[in-house]
């Protein structure tokens, strides 16, 4: 592994997807590219209620959320890192998750993927596809994936989440 590339979604698990991946990184001497992405439709909210606030002091563009985001997924990087010798970088993007994970990881010439998922069941599986499914299936080298359960309730999820890797 020479360059891998880190999802972080919004979720506490992020944390944990982060040590994950900065332990292989740190053990391994790769580099680290922690991508966080701010969907499309989260931002146009985001716009649209503060333009709706009325004040021309208020500015949200693009430029706005990427910092937003670039500022939070570093907090959260510098936690999940703490201790651990790293080498990485932070990339912010607005846009589709699926589609810029896979852009990214090829600009960027990354070898090996982290994300996290969640458990479905096989009926789940076969309804709806989801982010995990699809880069799996179109990420050309190996996916570490953490697994959580697809619940809400956060009460013992760490005895029940683990990590895969598929090559």
């Amino acid at each position: 592994m020479k360059r891998a590339l880190v999802v972080v979604p919004p979720e506490a698990q992020s944390n944990r997807i982060l040590r994950e991946a900065g332990e292989l990184a740190a053990g391994s001497g790769a580099e680290l590219i922690v991508l966080t992405i701010l969907p499309e439709e989260d931002f146009e909210r985001t716009r649209s209620a503060l333009a709706s606030v009325g004040s021309a002091d208020v500015v949200y563009g693009l430029d706005q959320a990427l910092e937003s985001a670039t500022r939070k997924a570093r907090r959260k990087a510098n936690a999940a890192f703490d201790g651990l010798d790293v080498d990485y970088r932070i990339i912010a993007d607005v846009g589709p998750i699926v589609e810029t994970v896979l852009e990214t990881a090829q600009w960027e010439a990354c070898d090996h993927l982290f994300v996290s998922g969640r458990r479905r069941s096989p009926t789940g599986k076969l309804l709806s596809r989801d982010l995990t499914q699809t880069l799996l299936l179109n990420f050309d080298g190996p996916v570490t994936v953490l697994l959580g359960e697809d619940t809400d309730d956060d009460a013992d999820t760490d005895s029940k989440k683990k990590a895969k890797t598929v090559a």
